[in-house]
């Protein structure tokens, strides 16, 4: 829904994606990526794109709601949730990215170690003669 809307409204708007991506200080994958639902936007980011449309972040996301107090703590709720699904993607990446440095750096590791020990081996032996 909020990926149809954020797409509806920039189309309506007459505005590209590199264009969108320059005003809001973003890459064009990333309008892309929001668009096609792969990511969302953070709540921050989320306010000024309902800015950049001249909509309410509501209407952004798809609900027409009325002011109210209850519907204010809906929204933040909605926020909310979409601020953990982002959390929970960027650890998931910072531990996937952990462990391919982790395997890279012992790939290293283990090739450079019989080299060292030829040098060392080498070292002692010629210290014993």
């Amino acid at each position: 829904m909020l990926n149809d809307n954020i797409r509806n409204l920039r189309k309506s708007k007459g505005i590209s994606q590199e264009e969108m991506a320059v005003k809001l200080n973003v890459v064009r994958q990333t309008i892309s990526k929001w668009e096609k639902g792969l990511s969302v936007p953070d709540s921050e980011m989320l306010i000024k794109i309902a800015d950049l449309f001249e909509v309410s972040v509501s209407v952004l996301l798809g609900n027409e709601i009325p002011i109210e107090k209850e519907d204010k703590n809906e929204i933040s709720e909605q926020l909310q949730r979409i601020n953990e699904q982002l959390a929970i993607k960027n650890r998931r990446t910072k531990t996937i990215l952990k462990i391919i440095i982790w395997v890279i750096v012992s790939s290293i590791l283990l090739s450079i170690i019989p080299y060292i020990l030829i040098v060392f081996g080498r070292i002692i032996f010629n210290s014993m003669r």
